[in-house]
């Protein structure tokens, strides 16, 4: 998409999580995608316009490539049913040629909004990249300094640390030793560093496994992840921990369910 035309964008829906943007289809059509990026869980589509398209896949959202043979190398066919085909982007690209780019999302937790040049975002204030070079040990000591919330809850607050899930901040927890029911606040110098050091080995050991398929997770070649069977403590109630044998517990923290073991992170 980076570098293309959107030629035509097709709405076969009035929402998706959230309404769609005042005449999005017009404020889109006719503009290049100048920069596609990354920020936490959203891509971000820098428009020739001057505004952003921030898009969000949701809990089942995902979009589809169909292009010409110029595109074959990027090009899948999802097992995805057509009705839940909710924006069509056609692009045209000065080298590549044309492609239409297609969001399904059955569940349509996912969205896009359209943000104005210089307008506020909800991503203005949240925390460095846990991969990048921005995010380390003393960083993280600094956002948690006087949190009395549990670490659990602190992890997954987006101004923390941008886009951790509740998936790999169990394992990043059970691989430090620190339990998720501890004051954020309270984390000695040692254990913060080791924390954000098991967060970075985390994500990079789920990146190269290609993901963690629990529902209808795929990757962009259409196969499934494979990190969900390493897990040490996540989904695993009443197995025994890998390190003493102790059961894995779990325990529900603001609406969500942390899995650890009482011994390893007692």
């Amino acid at each position: 998409m980076e570098g293309a035309v959107f030629e035509r964008v097709t709405l076969n829906r009035p929402d998706l999580r959230f309404p769609f943007a005042p005449n999005f289809v017009e404020r889109i059509q006719g503009q290049r995608l100048v920069n596609l990026t990354r920020r936490a869980k959203f891509l971000q589509a820098e428009l020739s316009s001057g505004e952003t398209l921030y898009m969000h896949l949701g809990m089942s959202g995902r979009f589809i490539i169909e292009g010409d043979s110029k595109l074959t190398n990027f090009t899948h066919e999802h097992a995805a049913n057509p009705k839940h085909h909710h924006v069509v982007f056609q692009m045209d690209h000065p080298v590549q040629g044309g492609a239409t780019i297609t969001f399904n999302d059955p569940r349509r937790f996912g969205f896009m909004e359209l943000v104005g040049l210089g307008e506020p975002y909800r991503l203005d204030h949240i925390g460095p990249e846990p991969l990048g070079n921005s995010f380390s040990g003393p960083v993280l000591r600094e956002a948690l300094k006087g949190k009395k919330s549990k670490i659990k809850a602190a992890l997954l607050d987006q101004r923390v640390v941008a886009g951790l899930g509740n998936i790999y901040v169990c394992e990043a927890l059970y691989r430090t030793g620190i339990s998720p029911r501890r004051a954020a606040g309270r984390l000695k110098v040692a254990e913060t560093d080791a924390l954000a050091g098991h967060i970075k080995d985390v994500l990079s050991a789920a990146i190269e496994a290609g993901g963690s398929s629990l529902k209808d997770f795929s990757n962009t070649d259409g196969k499934l992840g494979y990190f969900q069977h390493s897990f040490d403590v996540y989904g695993r109630e009443g197995d025994p921990c890998k390190g003493c044998e102790a059961p894995i517990r779990r325990i529900v923290q603001s609406g969500r369910s942390s899995f650890f073991c009482g011994v390893c992170q007692g």
